[in-house]
């Protein structure tokens, strides 16, 4: 870096492959790499952006977009080089001081809206509490005209701590003699300082609302209607009988299951379980016992040579798997989700383990978890079932997970070309039933493939919250080739469910940002349903008219 010639950006400076550097692995981060479009974009990046005075152009194609960022992202980057360049001229403490400063000012930023709620509440609190007073005076006045010989009139200390809450410093007052006397104004105060002291830092965080699970048919919910009820006991009795039959069983899981039976009705629609009640316990033997079987035969062989790549980006994976939900951040969880990825991916040679199937693990896990306890799973502890109970639930899950794969394997070959094929079918329909949109995204140069890559890849996983995939999978199951054929109509009728915002987006950058950051946390199992309405709307009018979509 002394010379002259080596100031060249350190990332231009060795264009060929280093044996051992780090490859890119296509799935849920990167698309499939595509040579021609890769060097025509790579020549626009390295073209010198003509000089013009004044504010820089913004960017609102995606050539030009990436003619900004190219730089960055040439082929044959020597990623370790890059890395090790990066740590050298890092400061450890301007990075500490740096993050301690963002963290205090956001935690400023969160005490003074507590306080302003704080205040608001307080004095709507002091009103209430005035006109309260006044109402009783009145009362007390037309009272004692009634009963004047009567001398035991009650105090205003007593009256006061009558309309006091009955509960003060954390215990229930069991008497009006026990509650302590002061004003009300003092009392709002204990309690404005009871829920700041319960909102510290130091408390575990209030789990978000893209990450709970509380929905109908899934744990925190209240009293199940009538309704609710009704299909329950439709899915007891169809369950009950010495053989299912799976077509009814369809048909009624496609509008949800209950979550007291979606574990058994899982297995059964998925084909990892028969229809005939007496051989189900058997093959449950069976099945969990040839899983375990696999982990003795193959699990050691992680740490050698050719498998080492697999079970390293298995590893980097697992962590980022849901990271706001408590449950999946338990090590012994997550030692589960490896050991399912890697048994699947050596026993899957053709396509290997890709990033985005660690994803597809998750909702069978939370389902098989819920046939064993009764209350919130975002943070149970799994270590307090029994071993027995964990190994069902793991076993399980890899077989159910498999016979989904089996079904959307080429999803994950190489160069995905089951996506490809699904994303270049979405284009299409959207064409047809959405023009506005599909124009919209064209003049702004948005291809399909930079946003509903993600979407086929991981089964929409990373656009709704955990509990919206459960119930979306509910209908997946049912409904014949769902995971591969009906999945296609759903991203359709979720891109057109946008259509309000994609055509006020002015440009690439927002257009993209869109796309990649859908507004769903608020979503339940309402809008789950009339998207699954929509989907099969447009699966009635064009799956068996193929040509309706062709231009």
């Amino acid at each position: 870096m002394s010379s002259d010639g080596s100031k060249k950006q350190f990332w231009k400076r060795n264009t060929a492959k280093v044996p051992g550097s780090i490859q890119h692995v296509y799935g849920a981060q990167h698309p499939p790499f595509d040579p021609l479009l890769h060097s025509n974009l790579i020549k626009a990046g390295n073209k010198p952006p003509p000089a013009t005075p004044g504010k820089p152009k913004k960017a609102t194609t995606f050539q030009e977009f990436e003619s900004i960022t190219s730089d960055a992202w040439d082929v044959g980057d020597d990623d370790d080089e890059l890395l090790a360049m990066a740590a050298q001229h890092l400061d450890i403490e301007v990075v500490r001081e740096t993050a301690n400063k963002v963290i205090e000012n956001h935690s400023k930023q969160q005490e003074q809206r507590q306080r302003q709620d704080e205040t608001t509440e307080l004095d709507q609190r002091e009103e209430d509490t005035q006109e309260e007073v006044a109402e009783d005076e009145e009362d007390e006045e037309e009272v004692e005209e009634y009963r004047v010989d009567e001398v035991d009139a009650t105090s205003p200390e007593v009256s006061f701590a009558s309309q006091s809450s009955p509960y003060t410093d954390g215990r229930l007052v069991k008497s009006h003699s026990e509650a302590p006397i002061g004003s009300p104004k003092d009392a709002a105060s204990e309690h404005a300082a009871l829920h700041r002291q319960r909102s510290l830092p130091h408390r575990p965080p209030v789990i978000p609302l893209v990450a709970r699970m509380a929905d109908q048919n899934t744990s925190g919910t209240p009293a199940m209607t009538e309704r609710e009820a009704s299909r329950l006991d439709k899915f007891k009795q169809l369950l009950a009988g010495p053989n299912t039959d799976l077509d009814e069983l369809r048909k009624l899981s496609w509008s949800g299951i209950p979550r007291q039976v979606r574990p058994i009705a899982w297995k059964l629609l998925s084909g990892y379980l028969p229809a005939n009640a007496e051989r189900r316990e058997s093959v449950l033997q069976r099945k969990r016992q040839e899983y375990f079987g696999f982990i003795q035969q193959y699990y050691d062989s992680r740490n050698e040579e050719h498998h080492q790549d697999t079970y390293r980006q298995i590893h980097i994976d697992i962590p980022r798997t849901n990271p706001l939900i408590p449950l999946f951040q338990q090590a012994s969880v997550q030692e589960i989700f490896e050991r399912i990825l890697f048994i699947w991916a050596i026993r899957h040679p053709a396509s290997g383990y890709v990033q985005g199937i660690n994803d597809l693990v998750t909702p069978f896990f939370v389902v098989f978890v819920f046939e064993y306890i009764e209350e919130e799973v975002e943070n149970f502890d799994v270590s307090s079932l029994q071993e027995e109970a964990l190994r069902n639930i793991e076993a399980d899950s890899f077989w159910c997970m498999s016979k989904l794969l089996d079904g959307i394997q080429d999803n994950y070959t190489f160069a995905q070309p089951g996506i490809q094929r699904k994303v270049k079918a979405l284009e299409e329909l959207v064409s047809r039933i959405d023009e506005s949109v599909h124009r919209h995204m064209q003049h702004y140069e948005v291809e399909y493939l930079q946003f509903a890559f993600r979407w086929m890849n991981n089964l929409l996983m990373r656009e709704l919250p955990l509990r919206c995939t459960i119930r979306l999978w509910d209908t997946y199951q049912a409904e014949p080739e769902g995971f591969s054929h009906f999945h296609l109509y759903v991203c359709a009728a979720f891109l057109v469910r946008w259509r309000k915002e994609i055509l006020e987006a002015g440009d690439f950058q927002g257009l993209m940002i869109l796309l990649q950051n859908l507004p769903t946390m608020h979503w339940g199992n309402e809008e789950v349903s009339v998207l699954l309405a929509e989907a099969y709307r447009l699966k009635f009018a064009f799956a068996d008219a193929p040509n309706h979509y062709k231009r």
